[in-house]
């Protein structure tokens, strides 16, 4: 196989690119969409395939070539999913923009086919306007998650573990088939600060990066601690101050810290990190976070390796990693799936950027169910009833987004 890539000067919305049926990777009107159809690309394959690819035409930069979408479940022993898309375009953080063509061979990648298949990518596409009917029920139970998060928090006062999330599924079914398209432009308009994404049918807006590299530099942002938010600016700022001074929310976001320094360090020629955790608002909640930056040694470790070694972190599945993942397999009484893992991209440098797959729906082939998840870090104070108050807050990102009567 072969690409060809080319800057543009088009004006388009990577959403509208995205529609219902391609891919999306975008923060703050930076990022990724595709569509045009796929090639589906195993992990064991992965970092050597973009290397592989045959450049045809003008630009040769790796950065402005193909990527590889990807999941990354939340259990490390289960294997990550790449999709290869045909044809997909790209908002640069420099402020430029380019677009990639995949083909067989060079009769593929034509002027004629290549700026047709640009002119159908950035198309008006204006959002299916139905009425619709739904239905919101539990997966576990409420009862069955509050057992969950009393026996995750014995563990803890037990000292079998310091920290395990316990999270909860939803399930959405509707009348007639979602639109996905919709549900990409109200996440926008709400979340337009987090990192969206539209991947292998898991369509969500998580508030947290779990790793991002761009030739040396590394970053990364892990949220731990919850309050809500009202919508009214005295009752925010009194949950945010709150929050700061939880010496629960404070120990459940040392354990994710630690980690993910910990973890990255050995790969940096230096690793700072915010001091003291920050208060991080999203629409519907606010988090304690901490920004990490550095610089990676020489030659940089691959964005994806650095993901492996990170996923799951702390914030989706406790510390430490092997008896936290047991436990929550024990109690939890779901699988996860993709919930939980990592989604992003990288290109053939090793760059990229993958967020933690959460505030997220899995929908099914026919977009006529959605599956929701929500969880929160279990310690030794925490209260199963407020848990469950913090998965309630946390489902409303992505209900709001779907739930259209």
């Amino acid at each position: 196989m072969m690409y060809r890539s080319e800057r543009i000067s088009e004006t388009f919305d990577l959403n509208t690119v995205c529609r219902s049926d391609g891919f999306l990777f975008v923060q703050d009107g930076i990022g990724i969409a595709a569509r045009q159809g796929h090639t589906l690309i195993q992990e064991r394959d992965a970092l050597s395939y973009l290397a592989d690819l045959d450049c045809y035409h003008t630009e040769s930069d790796a950065s402005l070539g193909p990527i590889l979408f990807g999941l990354v479940p939340f259990l490390p022993t289960e294997s990550a999913t790449f999709f290869l898309p045909h044809f997909m375009i790209r908002k640069h953080v420099d402020g430029f923009s380019s677009a990639t063509m995949i083909g067989d061979t060079d009769t593929d990648l034509t002027d004629e086919l290549f700026f047709a298949a640009l002119q159908n990518a950035i198309a008006p596409y204006p959002p299916v306007i139905t009425s619709n009917t739904f239905t919101v029920e539990p997966g576990v139970s409420i009862d069955h998650y509050l057992q969950a998060v009393t026996s995750a928090r014995d563990a803890v006062r037990d000292e079998i573990i310091q920290k395990a999330v316990i999270a909860r599924d939803i399930k959405i079914t509707a009348k007639n088939a979602i639109d996905i398209h919709s549900v990409l432009l109200r996440l926008k308009q709400s979340f337009g600060s987090s990192y969206r994404y539209c991947v292998g049918g898991i369509i969500g807006a998580s508030p947290e990066l779990l790793v991002d590299v761009h030739d040396r530099s590394i970053s990364s942002h892990p949220l731990a601690g919850t309050a809500p938010r009202t919508g009214d600016p005295v009752s925010d700022e009194i949950a945010a101050q709150t929050l700061l001074a939880s010496a629960k929310d404070q120990t459940e976001h040392r354990v994710v810290i630690d980690m993910v320094h910990d973890t990255l360090l050995p790969y940096c020629s230096y690793l700072d990190w915010e001091p003291e955790p920050s208060i991080v608002t999203v629409a519907n909640v606010q988090h304690l976070g901490t920004r990490i930056e550095g610089a990676l040694s020489d030659p940089p470790a691959h964005v994806f390796d650095l993901v492996r070694l990170l996923c799951p972190t702390p914030a989706l599945g406790g510390y430490p990693a092997e008896a936290a993942i047991s436990l929550i397999q024990e109690v939890e009484g779901f699988t996860r799936g993709n919930y939980g893992g990592a989604v992003g991209y990288f290109d053939a440098n090793g760059n990229g950027t993958f967020a933690v797959t959460i505030r997220c729906a899995e929908f099914s082939a026919d977009r006529k169910t959605a599956r929701l998840f929500a969880g929160g870090g279990i310690v030794a104070a925490s209260e199963p009833l407020l848990e469950l108050a913090e998965t309630q807050a946390k489902f409303q990102a992505m209900l709001s987004a779907i739930v259209r009567p």
